[in-house]
């Protein structure tokens, strides 16, 4: 049987061709008849856009749950157990850490020992740090082949690249909250099962929060209570931007001051926008771009294509973009109207060792050069993030209650 081996790749890397000269045995001709599986993000997108688009569902979490209304970490979980029903000869891992809470990361690093005794393990990763430990032999793509990567040799320093002055908003005179977000005594159940349990959270102007948990804590079930998008809202006793949940507020009224980001939004995307245009949009909260713009607009979000040194693209499709890529474009489009409160989930999935650095740079000169509150929802520890607040969701039978666990 051939060797384990993880290959180290950048965002620009095309994932999709990648895939599939390896499965084909075209990049590692060893793997040519074998029987293999794939476990990726891209995989579990078309599992979601199947349900999407037939209404049922092939994989399960272990909640019963369908793909499409679970957590990230859980769909993750259901997927392996899925592939390993299959009884692969080998199994490309696909940036295989993203999304999972530190639990689950060593459930699933223990599960893959085990199963590196029996079957071929092939691992792709953007992030040097997350390299199974089983895996001696590690690669990058140079000129479309592999090229052996000493990964004992010390990291460079990080590429000291800074990152230009955050573009103004276009709209000088915004209201002023003293508070953001009040969530008093919140309670979500979805039938027989409990989800939150007394949630007490205040977000300030210019706060700068993590907010961590277990997967399936009721992370996303929190976000969607903020962002005005889950009905259970209405029951609850939360004040959002001034406004008493409930009071004849509109779900617009509430989006117009946030700012959001989560790869959910890149799940079924079939519109050719272009990159620019894809930016502009986050004026109109929309996903693409619907309406002309402003030639302030245009100004502005041309700036912001410059923080990301993704100028000479701008003219390029979205979708032309990697997922790593995409990701950062989106992030942009949740900054370019200066929200009161920007919400990013999992920004740093998918992102390789150079992007997610340029994000950590971006988000720290957000928090420190404007009156933005950040929530930050990730499992992975970046060592350039630094939030003043995290809070933390505590899971229990009763329902997952809230506390804070660190303030600077």
């Amino acid at each position: 049987m051939p060797k384990h081996i993880a290959i180290y790749i950048s965002n620009k890397e095309n994932k999709n061709k990648l895939l599939n000269r390896i499965t084909s045995g075209e990049l590692i001709k060893e793997l040519f008849n074998l029987n293999g599986a794939v476990f990726s993000e891209i995989k579990l997108n078309k599992f979601i856009e199947e349900e999407i688009r037939y209404g049922h569902f092939d994989i399960q979490t272990k909640t019963k749950n369908s793909l499409r209304n679970s957590s990230e970490g859980e769909r993750k979980k259901a997927l392996l157990s899925h592939i390993l029903l299959q009884n692969p000869d080998y199994i490309v891992l696909d940036n295989v850490f993203d999304s999972l809470d530190i639990k689950s990361q060593s459930e699933i690093k223990n599960k893959l020992i085990q199963l590196s005794n029996q079957l071929l393990v092939v691992q792709i990763t953007t992030r040097k740090i997350d390299i199974l430990s089983f895996i001696k032999e590690v690669f990058m793509l140079q000129d479309g082949k592999l090229q052996f990567l000493d990964i004992t040799k010390k990291n460079k320093e990080p590429s000291g690249r800074v990152i230009r002055n955050i573009p103004k908003s276009y709209k000088l005179e915004k209201k002023n909250f003293k508070s953001l977000i009040k969530l008093k005594n919140v309670n979500v159940s979805y039938g027989q099962r409990p989800i939150l349990k007394n949630i007490y959270w205040e977000i300030k102007p210019n706060e700068f929060w993590q907010l961590i948990g277990p997967n399936g804590s009721g992370k996303s079930t929190i976000l969607t209570l903020i962002s005005g998008d889950n009905p259970k809202g209405f029951l609850q006793d939360m004040t959002l931007f001034g406004m008493k949940k409930g009071s004849g507020e509109t779900v617009w009224d509430i989006k117009r001051h946030i700012g959001f980001f989560s790869s959910e939004m890149l799940i079924g995307f079939k519109r050719s926008d272009t990159i620019e245009n894809m930016i502009i949009s986050g004026f109109l909260d929309s996903i693409g771009l619907y309406n002309y713009p402003t030639d302030i607009q245009i100004d502005i979000a041309q700036k912001w294509l410059h923080v990301l040194n993704m100028f000479q693209l701008k003219d390029e499709y979205f979708n032309s973009l990697s997922n790593g890529h995409k990701r950062l474009v989106l992030i942009a489009r949740a900054l370019v109207k200066h929200p009161p409160l920007l919400i990013l989930d999992e920004p740093t999935n998918g992102l390789d060792d150079n992007d997610s650095e340029i994000l950590a740079k971006l988000i720290n000169k957000i928090s420190e050069e404007t009156n933005t509150a950040i929530i930050y929802v990730s499992h992975r520890k970046e060592a350039h993030i630094n939030p003043n607040y995290v809070y933390e969701l505590v899971p229990c039978k009763t329902g997952s209650t809230g506390k804070i666990i660190k303030d600077n």
